[in-house]
């Protein structure tokens, strides 16, 4: 790659790592290229790109980024997966591969709205609901108040129906 193109594959990366929500960097020693392949087709899935990247051009793409430093992870084999639909899904899509991969490729370090995730925080953020999941969850805990007062409203509704019987039924008794 001569120099015209570095500079352009550094700026396009920089975008990426820009827009990204979630951007987690990995060891991915021990895995072959058709493992490789299987892993981007996993995280594709899930919203996210994984791009092995020379760790000189990732710490150029950082420099003018309001990301934290990053570089004392940046030594060896290094993987960069931009989890562009958040990071849960391309969190949990890389922790499900490892474990048919022999625990492989391994969390070095994440960035999750600045901050910066160890490896076992990546890993409980691998643990959580999707989306989705999260939002209906969300959905139910506020419905079940909701259902119980109409239970308890509708129960009185009936008991005041069943007393205005029993008073109707009570009258006519009289009447007659």
């Amino acid at each position: 790659m001569n120099r015209t193109d570095k500079q352009s594959f550094v700026e396009d990366f920089r975008g990426r790592l820009q827009e990204s929500p979630a951007i987690f960097l990995t060891d991915f020693s021990g895995l072959d290229v058709k493992s490789m392949t299987v892993l981007r087709d996993e995280l594709r899935k899930s919203g996210a790109e994984y791009m092995v990247v020379k760790n000189r051009l990732v710490r150029l793409a950082l420099q003018d980024l309001d990301l934290p430093d990053l570089s004392e992870w940046l030594t060896g084999p290094t993987g960069v997966i931009i989890g562009h639909s958040g990071p849960v899904d391309a969190a949990k899509a890389v922790a499900d591969f490892a474990k048919t991969h022999d625990d492989r490729p391994v969390f070095k370090v994440g960035v999750l709205e600045n901050s910066v995730l160890d490896a076992s925080q990546i890993e409980r953020l691998a643990k959580l609901p999707n989306k989705e999941t999260l939002l209906a969850m969300l959905a139910g805990a506020l419905q079940a108040p909701m259902a119980a007062l109409a239970g308890a409203l509708e129960a009185k509704l009936q008991e005041m129906s069943g007393l205005l019987e029993a008073l109707r039924e009570k009258k006519e008794g009289e009447g007659a």
